[in-house]
């Protein structure tokens, strides 16, 4: 058997561990509810669980990473100077945030010359509360490698998320449909490439990566994804569909797997528009492959984090929602 052969095969059979660890049964008629945390943040996107155990979430607006206790919702600037949004934007700047061992980095996205700005596009470590530094310049390398086989605007891509992985990290490029390998010394190259599926949230289960695909404009349902691929693949394995613009995926407790969806969509708006107010979801992966609703009517989620059995929800608005009881 071939090294990719095996390769796939190892990839299906992980992939099946995990469908079989998803919920079955009907569906469950006591759905929690959304409880909110935290509102008037500047704006809203990214987010990560730091090894204290609170809530580390990106603030685009401010060029900021904050600090957020999960339990009370308090609220201080963990960091600042990172690149902002560009207002004619709306998103982008500081725009995922994650962690390797005690130290922060930020992915930033949507700036530099293209949007009238002098900054760079890239991974910047966090050294200190005002101290923040270019270790990888994503920018430069998207420009240098345009992706092929469907059009783009944005010479330097769109990063949506990032996830450390094997001392570095892998990091998702939804405009430039690749999910790209960075190490902490600035080495970028491609981990997988993908047509025009638009890649968002990232999970890890050991060496393998599942991914949530928000799918092409208009983003429909059945092109919202969360899929799997190992190193190396060239094919990733479709573990559930069915919620439009899916923008993140998690596991919760006992390796239930979840989806973010930021909603429906109203055709004829640019690319890169958010979904329309009030229609996103938290989805669960059921073990027949579809995504089963647990709370609706969120407003634009960005992205999705679990402690225990309490899911966690940044919106684009700036809020943050928090879900108990999410797999009873």
């Amino acid at each position: 058997m071939c090294f990719e052969r095996k390769l796939l095969v190892t990839t299906a059979a992980i992939a099946l561990l995990v469908v079989s660890t998803a919920a079955s049964g009907p569906p469950r008629h006591d759905k929690p509810t959304a409880k909110l945390l935290v509102t008037g943040l500047a704006s809203g996107s990214g987010s990560t669980v730091g090894p204290d155990g609170a809530l580390y979430v990106t603030e685009g607006a401010t060029g900021s990473v904050l600090r957020v206790n999960p339990h009370n919702g308090h609220r201080s600037t963990f960091a600042t100077g990172l690149p902002k949004t560009v207002p004619a934007v709306g998103i982008g700047g500081a725009m995922d945030v994650a962690f390797i061992g005690r130290t922060a980095y930020v992915v930033v996205t949507l700036v530099g010359e293209q949007f009238g700005t002098t900054d760079d596009v890239g991974i910047y470590r966090i050294n200190g509360p005002s101290d923040v530094e270019l270790i990888a310049d994503i920018g430069a390398f998207a420009s240098a490698n345009p992706p092929v086989g469907f059009p783009f605007f944005v010479r330097t891509g769109v990063q949506y998320a990032m996830e450390p992985s094997g001392g570095g990290f892998l990091v998702t490029d939804g405009h430039h449909n690749r999910v790209l390998r960075v190490t902490l010394d600035g080495e970028i190259s491609e981990f997988m490439t993908f047509g025009n599926i638009v890649p968002t949230g990232l999970e890890l289960f050991g060496p393998f990566v599942l991914m949530a695909q928000a799918g092409p404009v208009p983003h429909l349902p059945e092109d919202g994804k969360i899929v799997a691929f190992g190193p190396g693949s060239s094919h990733a394995i479709t573990l559930g569909s069915g919620a439009p613009l899916l923008v993140d995926v998690e596991f919760g407790r006992g390796l239930r797997l979840y989806g973010l969806s930021q909603g429906t969509f109203t055709i004829g708006l640019p690319d890169g528009s958010p979904a329309d107010p009030h229609t996103g979801a938290l989805v669960e992966l059921k073990s027949g492959g579809q995504l089963e609703v647990v709370v609706d009517e969120l407003n634009q989620p960005t992205s999705l984090e679990f402690i225990g059995d309490t899911a966690y929800v940044v919106t684009l608005g700036g809020e943050i929602w928090k879900i108990e009881d999410v797999s009873r």
